[in-house]
């Protein structure tokens, strides 16, 4: 089936897990669209990021996607349960993928979480781990600044690895790492490139789940139950859409995906009469 899959978040973040996607499903079209115009989501009430959710849904619908991605926490905690009540499309987040990653990975039954504020206060992450073992304690902490400096990192080549950024990430983790966690979710789409600065933080025994490659087995495994995935033999098309500074989107968005992109379509949800918000 070529229609494509559709991937959304508040900007370049989600790109992460786009890549994760072309890795798994390396056949997929992908429609893209980074929200640059109103990012960030996480100081945002829940009420207003999920009104972004079902624009960005309905334009993303207009495109004749198959399955949309959430790749945002906070959009995915703010937005995801009205928007499959509501659309008719399969639709996926990267909370839950997370948590199951998390859960088949401890073995003391300690699961740390980090995520920005909105993501952390909505406690989904705590919910869904829960949800599939009621055993489980979960140990939270917001990191309001991991995105900043990827961010920066990724502007100006900077080693995330230097002894500011070693000791930021010290000072986040140490009230986990004393809890006795064994593994820890990073929940935020930014943080699957701090990976190998964590790691030394957290030590080998703490295992690091990335949402990203959790959702795209997902959303793989959701495509062959309904038996859409895409066969060649054309090679697949990725899009990317952004609601401001499209300059700017593929000089970062490139980094983030880890491969070039030459072409980002500007467009305002305001004035594109193809979306409707109910």
């Amino acid at each position: 089936m070529d229609n494509p899959i559709g991937v959304f978040d508040s900007g370049v973040g989600g790109l992460t897990v786009v890549n994760e996607l072309i890795r798994q499903l390396p056949l997929e079209n992908i429609v893209y669209f980074g929200d640059t115009a109103r990012v960030p989501y996480g100081p945002r009430s829940q009420s207003e990021v999920k009104d972004f959710v079902f624009e960005i849904i309905s334009f993303l619908i207009s495109r004749q996607v198959k399955l949309v991605v959430i790749a945002c926490n906070t959009a995915t905690a703010a937005g995801l349960a009205q928007a499959q009540a509501h659309f008719d499309v399969p639709i996926v987040g990267v909370i839950e993928p997370g948590a199951r990653g998390a859960v088949q990975a401890t073995k003391n039954r300690r699961i740390g979480v980090i995520g920005t504020a909105g993501t952390i206060n909505s406690a989904a992450y705590t919910q869904a781990i829960r949800a599939l073992d009621a055993g489980v304690t979960v140990y939270s902490a917001t990191c309001p600044k991991f995105v900043e400096v990827v961010e920066k990192g990724m502007i100006s080549d900077a080693n995330f690895l230097r002894p500011k950024t070693y000791n930021l990430a010290k000072t986040y983790l140490t009230p986990l790492l004393r809890a006795g966690i064994d593994s820890m979710i990073l929940g935020c789409t930014h943080y699957p490139l701090l990976k190998d600065l964590l790691g030394k933080v957290a030590g080998g025994e703490v295992a690091l789940i990335s949402s990203a490659e959790e959702t795209a087995m997902e959303v793989k495994a959701i495509l062959e139950r309904r038996g859409q995935l895409r066969e060649g033999p054309d090679l697949p098309i990725h899009r990317f859409v952004a609601t401001l500074e499209t300059d700017q989107f593929a000089a970062l968005g490139s980094r983030f995906l880890g491969r070039k992109i030459t072409e980002v379509e500007f467009i305002d949800l305001k004035a594109d009469t193809s979306v409707e918000i109910s």
